[in-house]
């Protein structure tokens, strides 16, 4: 055999083989067994509307423990101000717990560096609160913000992130 075709064919194999192993490496890297809930809603194009709930249903766990929300945010060039102020309501079921907080978030530092993570769309994760939650127990969501602005232009999606805090194997 062409010696040159022979490393032709070394090179593609390589190619190939740097290929499954990267893809493997992340998938590994990527999973994370203790994310049991992890969602994100669109807002229309236009903008968010004050009093539009974003709502989540996380179904029921299927352990006791301890449970850690998070808020993610996605968000452009486009959205006007510094931070975002959110209104986060978290109720726990069939326990009628209820949660209501307001979650302030600063999005660009005093010089306007976005803090968020991207080039034209920039990713932000709030962690949010601690849950005990019980077998069974579902937890359900809604979240609005209360910006000045009545539309809010420049947020992509908001979602939620729930994984469980105690260490299993």
């Amino acid at each position: 055999m062409n010696r040159a075709i022979r490393n032709k064919m070394l090179k593609e194999n390589y190619s190939k083989l740097l290929i499954i192993v990267v893809t493997v490496a992340l998938t590994f890297v990527g999973c994370n067994r203790k994310t049991i809930f992890s969602h994100y809603e669109s807002t229309p194009v236009e903008g968010w509307e004050m009093g539009e709930d974003l709502l989540f249903d996380v179904g029921r766990v299927m352990e006791d423990g301890t449970y850690e929300t998070a808020i993610g945010i996605r968000t452009t060039l486009d959205y006007p101000y510094t931070s975002i102020t959110l209104i986060v309501e978290q109720d726990v079921r069939p326990g009628l717990r209820k949660y209501v907080d307001t979650v302030s978030v600063e999005l660009m530092d005093h010089d306007g560096t976005v803090l968020g993570k991207g080039v034209s769309a920039f990713q932000y994760v709030i962690p949010y609160r601690r849950l005990q939650l019980n077998k069974d127990d579902s937890l359900h969501v809604a979240v609005s913000h209360c910006m000045a602005r009545e539309i809010l232009p420049g947020i992509l999606d908001v979602g939620l992130i729930v994984s469980s805090t105690d260490s299993r194997e």
